[in-house]
């Protein structure tokens, strides 16, 4: 009998009931593939975009129906067991955590990967569910605050979102590089970003940090909740304002502030940078974890039979941190 695995396929664009369960044969590791039994899988905004084919203008890469790779997931955490013929950074056994990247299918109970992807070995200080999310809040976080923002020591930065799965890790990221943080959440979660370390706090139901006297060296808005145009006005002379949501508006922002003016609007698509710049970023992350200086905030947990109710989840805007799949 062929041995078969559990996996979420997206057979169209669409909300969360468009996700569909489905058992497939268990393929056999290629020569540089290492096969994974996940044990926990992230569910993130990033997956929540893909699977309802928004923006409408990234169907022209992730295919114009569905995504090319009609599988649910990115981020996983398991155990290695079985490798191809010409594998060397693992071995059977092996317990790993990473991304499956554009090829998707994390949400699942097995799956193949290469082993030149952004793969590591899991630490011992990071459970399989706090591994499975670390390639999106933390990963994208360190690579906009530190790399696209250039964020410094002493500079004062502003998170808007700093509740969600990217703001939870910036607040804490940006506080571990010595930013002076102000963060933006409900007044229900102060205390929450408080204590990841956000040294000020705007309740954005009662404050509109675009209204204050106050100017930051960085705007990170973790979740397209504002612009370029709107935050503009809100950062130093040579302030920035990074963004991992892509749209149009933001593109437009980027352009035009590369040729003119002293701020600037910037933007990285941290998905699609090549493994071996994202691996020594994930070295970082998991040595700020062993330091306590990083730990990734878990919402809640789902069976991966609960797929669809986990998105749903996710997508309420309520989130704190990451939701994942067991």
């Amino acid at each position: 009998m062929t041995a078969t695995l559990s996996a979420w396929s997206i057979n169209h664009y669409g909300t969360p009931e468009v996700l569909n369960p489905v058992t497939l044969p268990i393929p056999a590791p290629g020569p540089t593939e290492i096969l994974i039994r996940i044990r926990a899988s992230a569910v993130t905004r990033a997956d929540g975009m893909m699977r309802a084919g928004q923006p409408r203008f990234a169907r022209l890469f992730l295919g114009l129906c569905r995504t090319r790779q009609n599988l649910s997931g990115t981020g996983l955490s398991g155990e290695v067991i079985a490798v191809g013929d010409c594998i060397s950074r693992f071995a059977v056994g092996d317990v790993v955590f990473g991304e499956a990247g554009l090829k998707f299918g994390a949400n699942a109970s097995h799956i193949c990967l290469d082993e030149s992807g952004v793969l590591m070995k899991k630490p011992a200080a990071l459970s399989h569910e706090d591994a499975a999310v670390m390639c999106d809040g933390p990963l994208t976080s360190l690579n906009f605050l530190r790399e696209v923002a250039e964020l410094r020591a002493g500079e004062r930065v502003l998170i808007l979102g700093a509740t969600g799965s990217l703001g939870s890790a910036a607040v804490q990221i940006a506080a571990a590089m010595g930013a002076e943080v102000t963060g933006t959440c409900s007044g229900r979660n102060a205390d929450m970003v408080d204590a990841l370390g956000a040294v000020r706090i705007i309740d954005y139901g009662q404050e509109d940090f675009t209204r204050q006297a106050e100017r930051y060296d960085v705007i990170y808005d973790t979740i397209g909740v504002s612009s370029f145009a709107e935050a503009k006005g809100s950062l130093t002379l040579s302030g920035r304002y990074v963004c991992p949501v892509l749209s149009l508006g933001l593109l437009g922002a980027v352009l035009r502030s590369a040729i003119a003016g002293t701020r600037k609007a910037r933007f990285s698509a941290s998905g699609l940078l090549k493994p071996d710049v994202l691996r020594p970023m994930l070295a970082t992350l998991t040595r700020m974890v062993e330091d306590g200086k990083l730990e990734p905030v878990i919402d809640r947990i789902y069976p991966l039979a609960d797929l669809i109710e986990a998105h749903r989840h996710m997508e309420t805007g309520y989130k704190r941190g990451n939701v994942v799949v067991v």
